[in-house]
């Protein structure tokens, strides 16, 4: 088993790197995607990440069921997850119980045989939101990257394109 958790902020160039990390591995990658395309801006950013990658991923859209994902995918080649974040905002959106759907991750991630690399955003360096949904969202994606970092055998912080091995 093989958790890795990839964190660092907006366009820090932490999708690249855990696009490396997954490559680094035998088989096939995977990519999980938990973004949905609801505007033509976030339709552009899709269509840039695909272009990045290449056409050798098996793809799977996944804004939700992350957990089930994983168990369909499992000992296929390295699962890259991108993003824990949008994942999160999907569940508060759904009105699902994110803290819930948080520890079902984490339960299942040391019960993976093929690795996974999960991406999520550090959004909790900046100043207090001045709303309480943006304090909500920021707490909850503090807690979530918390919980994840603990179970993750490596966890690494990109700045400006450069890891830093957290653990």
């Amino acid at each position: 088993m093989t958790v890795i958790l990839i964190t660092g902020g907006a366009r820090s160039g932490k999708s690249r790197r855990a696009e490396l990390r997954a490559r680094s591995f035998p088989g096939q990658p995977v990519y999980v995607a938990t973004a949905e395309a609801l505007d033509a801006e976030m339709d552009e950013r899709i269509a840039g990440h695909r272009a990045r990658r290449g056409g050798d991923w098996i793809e799977r859209e996944v804004p939700l069921d992350l957990v089930d994902v994983l168990s369909e995918t499992d000992r296929a080649g390295a699962r890259l997850v991108d993003c824990l974040t949008l994942w999160l905002s999907n569940l508060l959106h759904a009105e699902r119980d994110w803290s819930q759907e948080v520890t079902r991750l984490a339960q299942a991630l040391p019960r993976q045989h093929s690795p996974v690399i999960l991406v999520t955003n550090e959004v909790g360096l900046g100043i207090v939101p001045d709303n309480a949904l943006a304090r909500t969202f920021r707490d909850a994606a503090g807690l979530m990257n918390q919980t994840i970092a603990g179970v993750a055998e490596e966890v690494e912080f990109v700045v400006a394109g450069l890891p830093m091995k957290l653990k």
